[in-house]
């Protein structure tokens, strides 16, 4: 669906974020976001200094800026044992080499929303994640008022796991985030309570199965056999497989 204040259909390109991009970058950065970021965070984005970044231009553009940024995204790998997830997170510890990929920044130019943009810069973000045979998750924060980027994370399979109190620090107040996550390379959360009960639960019957057999056999030796008369004795076993249904991480009501 296009934009009705576009007076053309774009079509859209997607490339890194280049030298050449700092001051659309940093306006684009002023004009999306309460928070302001440093002049080195900008300089590290397009120097591509431990961040990697894909901007979005629109190649039809009629006003000759066919390659000026109207969407991009910005992220930084970091390890999983360092994270702020590490709870959230079921793998293997000895492993020191396992990341993650942390969202920095995704916004696009309100001319060019609901295009479609920010989840196919999302999307190559997941792709790029996915490419890393030590990654294990995407993950990202988002303020706890910004419904369409809520539902944007919520649609593309991000779990929302937790509520940050006071994440964000923005003219003198304190807000509450989101924490999202999309697993990838088969990163999964760690065992929910119920699911610890589910395991248990299967191991005490599978124990209780294997005792009572045992024990049958062990009464089987003891019948005396008679000469003459021959007696069976059959013991019938009746279980009954019971399903529990794990809930799915639930997502907090946006207000």
């Amino acid at each position: 669906m296009v934009n009705p204040k576009l007076s053309h259909h774009p079509t859209i390109c997607y490339r890194p974020i280049q030298p050449s991009d700092l001051e659309v970058l940093e306006r684009i950065h002023g004009d999306l976001f309460p928070i302001r970021y440093e002049s080195e965070f900008f300089q590290n984005v397009v120097n591509g200094r431990e961040i990697v970044s894909w901007a979005a231009v629109d190649r039809s553009r009629p006003d000759g800026q066919s390659d000026e940024l109207i969407g991009f995204i910005t992220a930084r790998i970091v390890l999983a044992k360092e994270s702020e997830i590490t709870d959230l997170l079921r793998y293997d510890s000895s492993k020191s080499d396992q990341t993650l990929v942390y969202i920095l920044t995704v916004g696009v130019v309100e001319a060019y929303r609901n295009c479609g943009i920010a989840s196919a810069l999302i999307r190559k973000v997941i792709k790029y994640a996915s490419s890393i045979p030590t990654c294990r998750a995407v993950y990202l924060h988002v303020i706890f008022y910004n419904n369409a980027a809520i539902h944007l994370y919520k649609k593309m399979s991000f779990k929302c796991v937790r509520r940050l109190q006071g994440f964000y620090f923005i003219n003198g107040q304190h807000c509450d985030s989101y924490l999202f996550v999309y697993y990838v390379n088969g990163g999964c959360s760690p065992c929910s309570p119920l699911e610890l009960v589910t395991v248990m639960v299967s191991y005490m019957r599978s124990l209780l199965k294997t005792v009572t057999t045992k024990l049958i056999k062990n009464e089987d030796r003891k019948v005396p056999k008679w000469p003459k008369r021959t007696e069976t004795n059959s013991l019938i076993l009746a279980t009954q497989n019971r399903r529990i249904s794990t809930a799915e991480c639930s997502v907090y009501e946006c207000v």
